[in-house]
């Protein structure tokens, strides 16, 4: 099992930037901050530092505010209105040092509203995260929400954060709690968060938990990579049965993941030897259409695989109507479900159909839920999507039948997007 490759944090590290710091075009306006007046030789330097700003000169407007910063005995609201000023020059040219020390300074003033204040906490966070100090970044989203921020987009960056800081445990403690509450609201989890959880629980070899977020990286976020991962997870789990094997191909199929030459020849001999000599031959279509099949060394055992597929179909047509009596005649409904589904696999959906409901009634079936589970492919096969995930849905068992049914359910959701 693989790590998966964090693709939405990528996107996040790569567009991060700073929330807008609020530019001071003029003195008037932040002296509602303060009650004390502004000397004016400190007022007009200011000044002049927002005129350059706007003009985009940063470092002038940068060296301007340097002359402020050297009269001596400034007041707590002049330092406090040259670092907001300071803030929005480093906020504009880039310069995430000065961005760090000026709304470290703003935010410990306390001087403003509740609305601003957390802007500045934002525009912290986010520079902490842009210089790498992720323990500190996670602080300040923390503090960021809190205290009431509700900007929700931050919320990756602070889970980010959290796990690059050395708290991944409060990482995922989030990330549950963003995932239980998308769930409840009926939304769709973001991709960030689930292959968060997803390596999170590989690492702690949480079979389960690995299992769970790769099916809704998949039912949310469809990629043929999730179903690698997926259902190579399921040979894997505790109880899972070999004798699924053939199910388990039929889905890899399904999502295009058969497609080496050892796949084709085994997918093809479980399809005779099980009694389905009709998919078996479109199996081996399908490999000697794709090149898997037909070339190389082995081409010879290839042919000779189509050629005793063919001999088992001619032979079973030919004994179709005694197979049928001695299957209506069991006890149990196993021959009369894998004769029906093999009519299935044979395109005769309605009689397969038919034989496999029929079946289902039966007392004393061993796999009984093999049954449900090929009834609900053959509904799908049929074109009846509706009675398939019906029917998927009622599929139980732990090993690997559940599992399956409800990997083809998301499957046929899919399908039709």
């Amino acid at each position: 099992m693989k790590q998966l490759r964090l693709s939405r944090l990528a996107v996040l590290i790569a567009a991060i930037g700073f929330a807008a710091a609020p530019e001071l075009s003029n003195i008037a306006a932040n002296t509602a901050y303060a009650q004390e007046a502004m000397r004016p030789e400190i007022g007009r330097t200011i000044q002049a530092a927002g005129e350059l700003l706007k003009a985009k000169k940063y470092k002038d407007a940068m060296s301007k505010l340097h002359e402020a910063d050297g009269v001596g005995g400034k007041t707590a609201n002049e330092s406090f209105t040259i670092e907001r000023m300071r803030l929005s020059i480093a906020s504009q040219s880039g310069d995430n040092d000065a961005v760090i020390r000026s709304a470290e300074a703003i935010i410990a003033a306390n001087k403003l509203s509740g609305k601003d204040q957390l802007q500045h906490i934002q525009v912290l966070a986010n520079a902490y995260y842009k210089a790498g100090n992720y323990s500190k970044a996670a602080q300040a989203y923390g503090r960021y929400f809190s205290e009431g921020g509700t900007d929700s987009t931050l919320r990756p960056y602070m889970i980010h954060a959290m796990s690059q800081g050395g708290d991944s445990g409060r990482a995922m403690k989030e990330v549950q709690a963003d995932l239980a509450a998308d769930e409840k609201a009926g939304r769709t989890p973001s991709l960030s968060n689930l292959e968060f959880y997803a390596n999170a629980a590989l690492k702690q070899k949480d079979t389960a938990g690995y299992a769970n977020a790769l099916e809704k990286l998949i039912a949310y976020h469809g990629k043929k990579e999730y179903w690698v991962n997926l259902l190579n997870n399921v040979e894997r789990k505790p109880g899972y049965s070999e004798r699924l094997s053939l199910d388990l191909y039929r889905l890899k199929l399904a999502v295009g993941q058969v497609t080496k030459t050892a796949d084709f020849m085994d997918m093809s001999k479980l399809a005779v030897l099980g009694g389905y000599p009709a998919e078996a031959l479109k199996i081996i279509d399908l490999g000697f259409k794709s090149g898997a099949l037909g070339t190389g060394n082995e081409a010879e055992r290839h042919n000779r695989l189509r050629v005793l597929a063919k001999k088992t179909l001619d032979e079973n047509a030919k004994a179709q109507v005694a197979n049928e009596v001695e299957a209506n005649q069991s006890k149990d409904g196993t021959a009369l479900a894998n004769l029906g589904y093999a009519y299935v696999t044979a395109g005769q959906y309605d009689k397969g159909i038919a034989m496999l409901e029929q079946a289902i009634t039966k007392n004393g079936m061993k796999y009984a839920e093999d049954a449900k589970l090929h009834l609900g492919l053959a509904y799908l096969q049929a074109g009846k999507k509706t009675n398939a995930i019906k029917i998927l849905k009622s599929v139980q068992g732990a090993d690997g039948t559940a599992d399956l049914a409800r990997y083809w359910v998301i499957y046929a959701n899919q399908a039709v997007k």
